[in-house]
């Protein structure tokens, strides 16, 4: 079984949830940057919720199945259709020999996720199939996708038991501003009492400078009591760096491995289901929590997904 590429959109590669134990050696854990949706779409489709996917930014790709397949498509509403016609997002669907997936263009967030039955046939690399395009690792040969690539697949003609009940509502709706909640620190310490406040009081704009390392965002200074500067130390996901210019970079999935910039908090793990979609122009508010808070919403995330597996699989 086979899928040619088409056309491969503006920027879609091979995610999992991540290359996980690699950091003290310098190599970024990638992934998914929206894991839930990631997840989800794996869920529809019958797999483990870790199974690589593509992930597709801004303009999904073309893809021709040569072979019957199921795939679900959640996270940003890019404007799916098969063979012209539109489809859903957040349902299983069962794609005939021959047919061809299009995206019209984004209406609603940043990053869509296609899951295929089955599993992407991709080499492991340090335990996962995510692409680290900049060491050229993981996914298809380290890279995005290019016109003309074949995708294959581990275990073709997979069908996930009743496929027709196999859809949810979507879950990302657009916001003229997006709510991210934090947990302050590490270096939280390194702010003004009126920085912290701006932080937690202002509005912050997305700037053209997005990628999957990391959000470059824009607004009300955050004042530093002496420097943005500190000695190099670990950057976690969602990771908030305040350099001396005093606006904020949101760490995403192929950020570095460590950096010498001031953190003023962490976007929660349960929130990585909005930082993921967003893209220049969009609007964020912080809001700080506890850490006992935080946990409570990660582990109820975790339960969610545990819980939409048994009733579709039920």
């Amino acid at each position: 079984m086979s899928i040619k590429v088409l056309h491969p959109g503006m920027l879609t590669t091979i995610q999992d949830q991540g290359r996980t134990g690699y950091q003290q050696f310098g190599v970024p854990v990638s992934g998914a940057v929206d894991p839930r949706s990631a997840a989800v779409a794996n869920i529809l489709a019958g797999n483990a919720e870790g199974e690589a996917v593509l992930e597709c930014t801004v303009m999904g790709p073309q893809l021709r199945f040569d072979e019957p397949a199921v795939i679900a498509i959640t996270g940003a509403d890019l404007g799916p259709t098969v063979d012209g016609v539109p489809v859903e997002n957040y349902r299983a669907l069962r794609l005939a020999a021959g047919q061809t997936l299009r995206f019209t263009g984004p209406k609603c967030g940043c990053r869509a996720f296609i899951a295929v039955a089955g599993g992407l046939d991709v080499p492991e690399v340090m335990g996962s199939r995510s692409t680290y395009m900049k060491a050229k690792i993981g996914g298809l040969q380290g890279r995005k996708l290019e016109k003309e690539d074949e995708l294959k697949l581990r275990a073709p003609g997979t069908e996930p038991k009743r496929l027709e009940a196999r859809f949810i509502a979507p879950e990302f709706h657009a916001r003229a501003t997006y709510t991210l909640r934090v947990v302050l620190g590490p270096q939280d310490d390194a702010f003004t009492d009126e920085g912290i406040a701006t932080f937690l009081s202002g509005v912050y704009g997305v700037t053209a400078e997005f990628d999957r390392m990391g959000c470059r965002m824009e607004g009300p200074e955050i004042a530093h009591k002496t420097s943005g500067d500190i000695i190099s130390d670990g950057i976690a996901f969602g990771a908030i760096q305040v350099p001396a210019s005093g606006q904020p970079i949101i760490m995403l999935s192929d950020r570095q491995t460590t950096g010498g910039y001031t953190k003023i908090a962490n976007v929660i793990s349960a929130d990585f289901r909005i930082l993921g979609q967003l893209k220049s122009g969009d609007k964020v508010r912080f809001e700080k929590i506890s850490l006992s808070t935080a946990q409570e919403a990660l582990l109820a995330q975790r339960a969610s997904l545990r819980l939409l597996r048994h009733v579709l699989d039920a």
